[in-house]
């Protein structure tokens, strides 16, 4: 079954969750975040959560192909999904030749890829003033920041009534090499996709919410 597969590729704190959820709800996506993938192998012990966290206890990085045999898999168990986000894959360039593939052999559509544009500042704004829920199966993210989505006991998540906290890499001198290495591996990956010749949405993510969705909403169904 052919499915529509969004990429969505923007630095840290353009707001890929967030603007991912927004999709799930009001458009029938169904969102995929590696991170929660990664998560859920590892506490069912399964063959690629026994490499995975094997890797991080080693203090190693994931292997590309670890982490696409992961992707493919769900997508291989999940084909009646016609509309899937995935959030946090590809990250490198042979993780997005890997899937290429992938899609080549399973399905009809090229993936489009959306490109959420923030300027460093205002991601360096946005992310020292986020907290994340402590528990590691919920990780639910608050911002402090006006108009951010932020909790409603103070210090607690609202899903688990867990603590608040906030990330060693959220310090500010630590979001700018972030973003420096962010920038690296986003410059490799625009030039994969351009290779690959996939269709390109971008919106400006330092707008409200509401305004990069209806951006993102429009350009979807007008095909610009």
């Amino acid at each position: 079954m052919s499915q529509n597969v969004l990429l969505f590729i923007g630095a840290p704190g353009a707001g890929k969750g967030t603007l991912a959820q927004r999709c799930c709800t009001e458009l029938g996506y169904e969102q995929v975040s590696t991170g929660n993938i990664c998560r859920e192998h590892i506490a069912r012990g399964t063959d690629i959560g026994k490499a995975i966290d094997l890797a991080l206890k080693s203090g190693k990085l994931v292997d590309d192909s670890l982490i696409t045999a992961m992707v493919t898999q769900w997508f291989e168990q999940n084909q009646h999904k016609q509309q899937v986000i995935l959030d946090g894959y590809p990250r490198t360039a042979i993780q997005a030749e890997a899937f290429d593939q992938f899609i080549h052999q399973k399905r009809t559509e090229q993936p489009h890829i959306v490109r959420l544009i923030i300027g460093e500042q205002e991601v360096v704004n946005r992310l020292s003033m986020r907290l994340i829920c402590s528990k590691g199966v919920c990780q639910a993210v608050y911002s402090l920041a006006t108009g951010g989505k932020q909790p409603k006991q103070q210090g607690l998540c609202d899903a688990c009534s867990s603590p608040l906290i906030r990330r060693p890499d959220d310090e500010i001198e630590a979001i700018k090499k972030r973003l420096k290495l962010y920038a690296t591996h986003e410059a490799m990956l625009l030039d994969c996709y351009k290779r690959l010749g996939y269709p390109m949405i971008s919106v400006d993510a330092a707008l409200p919410m509401s305004d990069v969705f209806a951006e993102l909403k429009t350009k979807l169904e007008t095909g610009i």
